[in-house]
């Protein structure tokens, strides 16, 4: 048994000052508070004086590996972008690619203060391997295109995928199936992948109603929108993680709430590749989980969590009539605990006893942390991600000092750079 005692804790909860004890024990976190607990010999003790304690953030929505495609491709609307660009140099990758994108994506995230993240996209194997080897929390599946040749391969891949990682390390890696989206899947397809979900015990993530024009192509060909068509074909009695959904209606949002829809919503890749604004507050409203994505970091430029927190907090209040309609509180809410139900993860999200032991400490001495008259609102509106000092996932320290402890940086970005460099000379 570990046992880890992090000191000289501050919290969002406490006031300006008060510092905390964290014990964990293996996984877990067992104690919270100001005393030191009783009969607790830690085998590693970590000073915290000065830092800030919360839980990591949980990234609800990405293609991690599309880190190798940062800037290649640019202010562009979204089908444009698709099968111009990103399309024609995905075709060229291969496992080595997809593996090294992995780990630069990861490093990222874990330098930035997230401590899991969902990925859906190709060679889904090796993307397993650099979240089993860094020591990042993740929901993976394998991208689907039901028009492809190769669709049944991939569908098969996506069920070894569930085979051969689900529940690794005590439930650190879930897996789920991962249609891309309507458009891409014909509903004969999706009716396999949803046989394959229940089959396998397993829930599915896709893209839904990203864009008008695939809500106004699916009423045209099904007479009814995105969300209707998946509720028709039993998608939402397995669990389905709908990522995105900016065009929404009344009726649809009726049906997510009653079938425990979770949301993963993109603020910035929304508004990068002009797909509009999704209707969170009122998804909100009617009991809709709602977490927060980054997408890939060639749709966003970056994976950082922090940033998409105080986006949605500040897009929200300029576009709608409640002036509050995403405050820093609950953005900060959306970015951890409901990340974390979103991505099917129980006992994560909060710094208390009986949670999963992801945290993340912030050093508070930097000039945009002064005055503290609220903490929470100093870190959703004033903070940045490089303020991230010490990260734990699953009662592991991970990075300390801003630096990952299990794999060599350099290697990460030197061997990303190479793979993206090959991939443009192909």
């Amino acid at each position: 048994m570990s046992k880890l005692l992090l000191k000289n804790i501050e919290l969002l909860s406490t006031p300006n000052g008060e510092t905390n004890f964290i014990a964990v024990e293996n996984d877990r976190i067992t104690y919270v508070g100001s005393e030191l607990p009783e009969n607790f010999a830690a085998d590693e003790v970590v000073d915290g004086k000065g830092m800030l304690g919360t839980a990591g953030m949980v990234n609800t929505h990405g293609h991690v590996s599309m880190t190798l495609l940062r800037s290649y491709a640019d202010d562009m609307a979204l089908m444009d972008w698709l099968e111009n660009k990103i399309w024609p140099i995905e075709a060229k990758m291969n496992a080595k690619d997809i593996y090294w994108g992995a780990m630069l994506g990861i490093a990222e995230m874990l330098k930035s203060g997230t401590t899991c993240f969902a990925d859906m996209y190709c060679f889904m194997d090796d993307v397993a391997r650099a979240v089993a080897e860094t020591g990042i929390r993740a929901n993976l599946s394998r991208g689907m295109i039901g028009v492809a040749p190769d669709k049944d391969d991939k569908l098969a891949e996506n069920t070894k995928l569930v085979k051969d990682w689900q529940g690794y390390d005590n439930g650190r890696i879930r897996i789920t199936y991962g249609p891309h989206a309507p458009y891409t899947c014909p509903v004969e397809y999706l009716k396999q992948v949803i046989a394959a979900a229940k089959e396998n015990d397993a829930e599915i993530q896709m893209h839904l109603c990203e864009t008008k024009g695939e809500v106004q192509n699916c009423l045209q060909e099904h007479g009814m929108t995105p969300i209707q068509l998946m509720d028709q074909l039993g998608m939402f009695e397995v669990g389905t993680i709908a990522a995105h959904c900016v065009y929404l209606t009344e009726e649809d949002m009726d049906i997510m709430a009653a079938k425990h829809v979770r949301v993963a919503h993109n603020p910035q890749s929304n508004l990068k590749l002009a797909s509009g604004i999704a209707p969170v507050a009122r998804m909100l409203e009617k009991g809709i989980c709602v977490g927060l994505g980054t997408d890939g970091a060639s749709s966003n430029n970056n994976l950082d969590m922090l940033e998409e927190c105080r986006a949605a907090a500040m897009l929200h209040k300029t576009t709608t009539l409640n002036p509050l309609a995403v405050p820093a509180a609950q953005a900060w809410e959306m970015a951890t605990v409901n990340g974390a139900e979103v991505l099917g993860f129980k006992e994560l999200g909060k710094l208390c006893a009986g949670q999963k032991a992801d945290i993340v400490l912030w050093d508070m001495h930097k000039p945009y942390w002064y005055p503290r008259h609220n903490k929470l609102s100093l870190l959703v509106y004033a903070a940045n991600s490089s303020d991230v000092d010490t990260v734990i996932v699953n009662g592991k320290i991970v990075l300390k000092h801003g630096c990952m402890t299990l794999f060599d940086e350099e290697k990460i970005y030197a061997e990303a750079n190479l793979r993206a460099q090959k991939l443009l000379r192909k």
